[in-house]
């Protein structure tokens, strides 16, 4: 035989061998169906386990969040044997109508999901797979259905984790679960059908770490599915990682504590330990027991009633509001004003209440007892300098190098964007500090100059802020001239928090001009004209500015305060917003002094104001 007989015998030989595996893997995949059944068998060895979500302790390790466990009646249609509809309707209490809805509802709705390629719903139904007929089910409701499952092969019932909170307090910080999307089951294997997952609040923001690591059981199971043995000795098994503790800066006494003094008021309160910038409290008033969303009953009877709620208790002020600051924001003017060298700590101005609106109070002659008086006239001079700082002939050029000079100032204070504290991300506003395109974008290009937008000296006019912002100036205040960026997970297990929020933020602003400023905020609650006396307490110097928010025509003010104590080595930083409640000193004031007295005093010692501000009904004014 020549080489070239041999060539062609090799290549033939390729080719039949290339034929032969083809036919053959043509023949196991579509015309003997044995290879399909054999995996199907290898698969139902495989039993997922769950690991207990995990649970969520406030800074002083009390529970907050635990599991409570309810149960769902699964279903994997293949296995059912000739189902009496009727005797199964009567052990599960439904009629014999609703089973039958139930079984096309779980083909129609959860047997579905959404291509992502073509954008269209698609079935994707098996009836190997097991999927939710019953859930919620509660311990005495599956402890009678158990029993006589037994006579209905293809169901069996299966645990699953919703959330309990012993303390009926930081619902808005919290969140709640519910059960998981078809698409959610699609993009994350981690999910299967009747699943919950986080929907908002911490229990979304930190869903990847609460829910632990699934672990995998592989069994031998008889005719009847009943477990015979492990499978291969458990050579394949692996362990499900619960996870770690999460424990959070929240003291939920605190929290328990702010909102009572908010009931039947609407407003918030946020308190921040400055040198770790953990969150303490965060109070959005009106608010709810997350009991009442704990649960897919509990979601049904209550999330109506809720979301339609003319108060919104389902919306977090702290983090979604946006207000005009009044009066607190100028703290930060007197600093901008200091570190631009257009005052001096003993510059004085007169109060000229004929340039814009002041209360009566003696002359301002240093920028303390401007802070202390809270003169609007001061803040006016002052912050002219600094929007008209004599860099161009032409007011409206001159305007817009020093307003965007002033915009970067305010950027570095953690204004006018999102703080992105942890917990949802898309819940948090960014408030408003304008620049000179703005002005621009209503006004026209070089149409206005300090005159035009003098309000936003004085904290009012475009200027708006959130309440977790309000904190964080109070948290500035307190630490000199840096924060944190404010956060709620203190320790993830032993980890400490995330990286993120362990850098910290200088200022653009000198140590040294915060000592005027923060003497004016002392002031402010200990001398003669400062408005915010209510704020004392005992044993501990508070520094504080109290804010009166214009809140349109005809409409009640509202009421502002922040402050930090003690003095020298803070502990805590506060703001309290109350909506339509007049002046600063008024409301928000004694409030946040009984909040750093609950806080610092472990006490209170005004036990009389404390029960006049809790039985106070402010809604009624609204």
């Amino acid at each position: 035989m020549n080489l070239d007989n041999r060539k062609y015998l090799l290549y033939g030989l390729v080719l039949f061998t290339s034929l032969l595996f083809v036919f053959k893997l043509l023949y196991m995949q579509v015309i003997d169906d044995s290879w399909t059944r054999r995996a199907t068998q290898i698969a139902e060895k495989r039993r997922e386990i769950i690991p207990p979500r995990g649970i969520i302790v406030d800074r002083k390790n009390r529970k907050i969040v635990v599991n409570k466990i309810s149960y769902n009646l699964m279903v994997i249609e293949e296995r059912i044997k000739r189902l009496d509809t009727s005797a199964f309707a009567s052990l599960i209490g439904w009629q014999v109508k609703k089973v039958k809805q139930r079984f096309r509802d779980i083909v129609k709705n959860e047997g579905v999901y959404k291509n992502p390629a073509t954008g269209k719903t698609e079935s994707n139904y098996r009836p190997d797979r097991p999927y939710p007929f019953v859930k919620d089910l509660t311990l005495e409701e599956i402890t009678r259905i158990a029993s006589r499952l037994t006579d209905f092969p293809g169901f069996y019932e299966e645990p699953t984790g919703t959330r309990y909170y012993p303390y009926p307090s930081g619902a808005n910080i919290l969140g709640y679960m519910n059960e998981v999307s078809r698409n959610e089951i699609e993009k994350d294997p981690f999910y299967r059908p009747g699943m919950n997952v986080g929907r908002s609040g911490l229990e979304r923001s930190y869903e990847s770490i609460l829910r632990g690591k699934k672990g995998v059981r592989y069994i031998v199971t008889s005719a009847t599915n009943n477990e015979i043995e492990p499978y291969a000795d458990k050579k394949f098994d692996t362990l499900a990682t619960p996870s770690p503790k999460i424990k959070l800066g929240v003291d939920i006494k605190l929290q328990l504590f702010g909102e009572a003094l908010m009931k039947n008021k609407k407003g918030c309160i946020v308190a921040i330990e400055p040198q770790t910038g953990e969150i303490l409290t965060m109070v959005s008033a009106p608010n709810y027991d997350p009991n009442l969303l704990s649960g897919r009953k509990s979601i049904r009877k209550n999330y109506p009633g809720l979301v339609t709620d003319a108060n919104l208790p389902l919306f977090a002020r702290p983090l979604q509001a946006e207000y005009p600051p009044g009066s607190i924001f100028k703290l930060l003017q007197a600093l901008i004003c200091l570190q631009e060298k257009q005052i001096t700590p003993n510059t004085g101005f007169s109060c000229n209440k004929a340039v814009v609106g002041c209360h009566d109070h003696p002359t301002a002659t240093s920028i303390a007892k401007a802070v202390q008086y809270s003169c609007n006239p001061y803040f006016y001079a002052a912050v002219r300098r600094v929007i008209q700082p004599n860099k161009k002939k032409n007011i409206f050029e001159d305007a817009e190098i020093g307003l965007n000079a002033w915009h970067k100032y305010m950027m570095g204070f953690g204004l006018g964007k999102n703080l992105g504290i942890d917990i949802d991300t898309l819940a948090q506003r960014n408030g408003l500090i304008p620049n000179s395109l703005y002005y621009d974008r209503y006004l026209g290009h070089h149409q206005w100059a300090f005159s035009t937008i003098r309000s936003i000296s004085i904290g009012q006019g475009e200027i708006k802020l959130t309440p977790i912002q309000m904190a964080n100036i109070a948290v500035i205040m307190a630490n000199r001239g840096w924060y944190y960026t404010p956060h709620f997970v203190k320790s993830i297990g032993k980890k400490g928090p995330l990286r993120r929020y362990r850098t910290k933020h200088i200022t653009p602003i000198n140590r040294t001009h915060f000592d005027a400023v923060i003497e004016g905020m002392r002031r402010v609650v200990y001398e003669a004209g400062g408005t915010g006396k209510e704020a004392r307490i005992d044993n501990f110097i508070v520094c504080g500015k109290t804010g009166t928010v214009q809140n349109g025509k005809n409409k009640k003010n509202h009421s502002v305060f922040i402050a930090f104590a003690p003095i020298d080595n803070p502990k805590i930083a506060i703001a309290v917003f109350i909506e339509n409640a007049g002046a600063g000193g008024a409301w928000a004031a004694p409030i946040a002094g009984l909040m750093l007295d609950k806080y610092l005093n472990k006490k209170i010692s005004d036990k009389e104001k404390e029960q006049a501000i809790i039985n106070a009904n402010l809604m009624s004014s609204y």
